[in-house]
């Protein structure tokens, strides 16, 4: 697809989205702060499906706005309880008790029946598929929020397309579109990682995350170099995975379900170490 059909494609997408927002001055942080990057356009550049619009914000008060604005929709949708906090300058999404999790319109029970993995990626990518044109919420998760029409607000981290991007880990997924000036700006080393479908790692503070990513793209025939793999290694060997709030902010990186359950048990076991015989245990029971 050319640059000029995916800007219009994104442009499009956005203002529709926008045009749901009932609430004014949120409808405005959005048309001023929205930022989208990341694998849908490399779809569009492969001319492939695009999964979802992934969509950032490049200010505190706009993501911060957006999630209140959201889980107060969701609440009057389902009943269910949420709130909104703040920590270490970081938006996330909470239950009425305070414990972070994963919630959605039609909730399932996650287990470890070894099918952990499948039930949340079925869940969510039913969630993707929802088509309406109010753009409801319908999935929820400490670190976004999954609106109908494929649309996924990244609440996570926020600020200037640099900025974001330094959480990220692969190149080619560096890409973005701009909603203050409708600007789609394309880099040529990412361009250049498409062509050859070759990841490139540029480092990320989520190198675990990263390491979970690469089954995505081995299955879809992308090539990996061992030196990039080592990159992810040794930023990996630098954490200390046995500290549970190490190992629990590389897990939210990934943002999925059953990885909250998998801390969870593991603090009923030892809220201050991680025991690695016990992790293998309750691994291999969920997976």
């Amino acid at each position: 697809m050319k640059a000029k059909t995916i800007k219009a494609v994104i442009s499009k997408k956005i203002k529709e989205w926008e045009e749901s927002i009932k609430d004014e001055a949120v409808r405005n942080l959005v048309r001023n702060n929205a930022i989208v990057t990341g694998g849908c356009i490399a779809s569009m550049l492969l001319k492939e499906p695009v999964n979802d619009f992934d969509v950032y914000f490049r200010t505190f008060k706009a993501a911060k706005s957006i999630a209140d604005y959201y889980v107060k929709v969701f609440e009057e949708n389902t009943g269910q309880k949420l709130s909104v906090v703040v920590e270490d300058d970081r938006i996330k999404i909470s239950t009425e008790n305070g414990h972070r999790g994963e919630t959605a319109a039609d909730p399932i029970i996650l287990n470890d029946a070894g099918e952990i993995e499948d039930l949340y990626e079925e869940l969510q990518e039913g969630a993707q598929e929802v088509k309406d044109s109010s753009y409801r919420p319908v999935f929820l998760s400490t670190n976004a929020i999954t609106l109908s029409n494929k649309v996924q607000l990244v609440l996570r981290f926020y600020g200037e397309p640099d900025v974001i991007h330094k959480y990220y880990d692969f190149i080619h997924c560096t890409n973005y579109w701009k909603s203050w000036d409708e600007e789609l700006v394309l880099h040529q080393a990412a361009l250049e990682s498409l062509l050859s479908k070759e990841l490139k790692y540029v480092g990320s503070k989520y190198p675990v995350c990263s390491i979970f990513r690469l089954r995505k793209f081995i299955k879809r025939n992308w090539t990996i170099n061992a030196g990039q793999i080592l990159k992810m290694a040794f930023q990996v060997s630098e954490l200390d995975l046995s500290d549970p709030k190490v190992l629990e902010d590389q897990l939210t990186g990934v943002d999925c379900a059953y990885f909250s359950q998998l801390m969870s048990k593991l603090k009923e076991n030892n809220p201050d170490k991680v025991n690695s015989a016990y992790l293998c245990t309750i691994l291999d029971k969920m997976f």
